[in-house]
């Protein structure tokens, strides 16, 4: 077990260190930039290159720092833990599962590996199908689903698909009905598909979506409507006695996690939409990041020294909000992946053991896309009371044909934000006064292509679990979201007993018999 009192001490050793202002920082070491930078360099042959430059230079992490967080990571158990994801072991003691979502893009106990590339394999020769014309003409796909169903492959499909798709694909979440309308009138019923993504198959708001979504099939003329839906699931016996013929069921296993299932069959849009090459592309980026993850250590650790960050503004200086701003419009819907990856995994007040934590866990995760939100949001971070560490993440190479003053721009301002969020600038009219001193980090992509992309995903996943390690919490269930579900159905039902405040809005609303 692990030895919480040095735990405690490491904590306390930390909070004792002296807060220096960045520029202090820089100005007492010249090598700063380069202790604080990594290039991420990877190779994957035929499926291309992966380049991602980190800088944490601009953060206030310190070598003393870093050798307490090094500390405190062995301490808590951090190699045994990493061992444990990779080689299959329970990292998900609340529901006695392991997380096999490495597994899925190749790295993993053998056995897992083996079954998700058998699995992946029946996925590509489906998709292969579909595109050879085997369903007929298949020009839109459906895809409905709700939280890591859908916020992944959305993400992967609106970032990969700027230039070129093979078939139009429509995610929709929400169980208000305007989403749904919305895709409807986006697509030709005769040559739509729809993809039903629910692990266990009964999640309320996808099986209602769904169940509306092969009613207009059948309104338009569609005459076998559930001839046309493709289930992804863990539960394949649910999606046959659902209708769903067993041919057009990708399964998945249980013990991958919905925010973490992109690279199993619920990548099913994605591949469709830019072709199995480019998803296998995906895989690959993202397990060229484990392998980085299994065999660095310490600070040299790209995910590791991610959380060393996080934590130390969200435990030592306070921090209650992390903001990440994509300069990259194709990455326009990865701050709200990211809320879901680490608000629903390190969201948490108890320990593995559960005990209450020791300190705050994950922050609020927000952001957006600069430059939009330079004109939206900037102001806080520059003038504001809270001190927000931030993200900022942009290519090198443009995702545009136009004239490069475009891409030039948005590069500028990117670092432009970041250089003048750590200087400031003083002024005797304390209205344009900019007290500076405030974090960022900079994630610089040599290119933003599906490889890229996949790295960029996976390097996120690790850190989160790194800082859960570090926390000694659960990154991988997510009990928060069912109390609110169960009184929905207790309204529903007509039962339970609730407040007068919600009493009285059931009423309003017309709710509740």
């Amino acid at each position: 077990m692990t030895d919480q009192s040095c735990i405690a001490d490491a904590w306390d050793r930390l909070a004792a260190l002296p807060k220096e202002t960045l520029a202090d920082l820089f100005s007492a070491d010249e090598a700063r930039v380069s202790k604080l930078s990594q290039k991420l360099e990877f190779d994957l042959g035929e499926l291309g290159k992966v380049g991602m430059l980190l800088d944490w230079s601009k953060t206030h992490l310190t070598d003393a720092a870093l050798d307490l967080f090094e500390d405190l990571s062995e301490t808590a158990g951090f190699n045994a833990a990493r061992d444990a994801l990779f080689g299959g072991g329970i990292v998900n003691p609340t529901e006695g599962r392991p997380a096999t979502h490495g597994a899925m893009r190749g790295s993993g106990r053998e056995s897992d590996v083996e079954e998700a590339e058998a699995l992946l394999a029946r996925m590509g020769m489906l998709v292969e199908a579909i595109h050879q014309g085997a369903l007929g003409e298949v020009n839109h796909l459906i895809h409905i689903g709700i939280g890591g169903s859908a916020l992944g492959p959305d993400l992967a499909v609106d970032a990969l698909t700027r230039d070129l798709k093979l078939v139009d694909v429509n995610v929709v979440s929400n169980i208000d009905g305007l989403a749904l309308e919305q895709a409807f009138a986006r697509c030709d019923p005769a040559t739509s598909l729809i993809a039903v993504a629910s692990k266990t198959f009964t999640t309320t708001e996808t099986m209602t979506n769904a169940a509306s979504a092969l009613k207009w099939l059948a309104d338009n003329g569609v005459s076998d409507p559930s001839g046309r839906v493709i289930a992804l699931t863990a539960n394949p016996e649910r999606a046959v006695e659902w209708g769903v013929d067993e041919t057009r069921i990708l399964p998945f296993p249980e013990s991958v996690g919905g925010r973490y299932s992109l690279w199993s069959s619920i990548g099913f849009p994605v591949a469709l939409a830019v072709g199995m090459e480019d998803f296998s592309a995906m895989l690959a980026g993202a397990q060229a990041m484990d392998t980085h993850f299994r065999e660095s250590e310490g600070r040299a650790n790209g995910p590791l020294l991610a959380a060393f960050g996080d934590l130390y503004y969200a435990r030592i200086r306070g921090c209650q909000t992390r903001a990440v701003f994509a300069y990259d419009e194709r990455l326009a819907l990865l701050p709200d992946y990211l809320q879901q990856l680490e608000m629903e995994s390190n969201g948490k007040s108890v320990t593995v053991d559960g005990q209450p934590v020791s300190g705050p866990t994950a922050p609020i995760t927000w952001g957006g896309v600069g430059t939009d939100a330079q004109h939206a949001v900037f102001q806080l971070l520059h003038q504001g009371t809270h001190l927000v560490p931030v993200d900022f993440i942009a290519s090198i190479a443009p995702g545009d044909e136009l004239d490069p003053a475009h891409h030039s721009s948005l590069l500028m301002n990117c670092l432009a934000q970041g250089a003048a969020l750590m200087a400031g600038k003083s002024s005797d009219d304390p209205a344009r006064n900019y007290p500076g001193d405030r974090p960022s980090a900079m994630f610089l992509l040599d290119d933003l292509d599906a490889a890229a992309l996949g790295a960029l995903i996976a390097f996120h996943e690790h850190r989160t679990f790194a800082n859960a390690v570090l926390m000694g919490i659960n990154p991988f269930d997510q009990f928060g979201v069912e109390l609110g579900k169960a009184m929905a159905k207790a309204i529903d039902s007509g039962e339970g007993d609730f407040d007068a405040s919600t009493m009285a809005l059931m009423e309003a609303a017309g709710l509740g018999g």
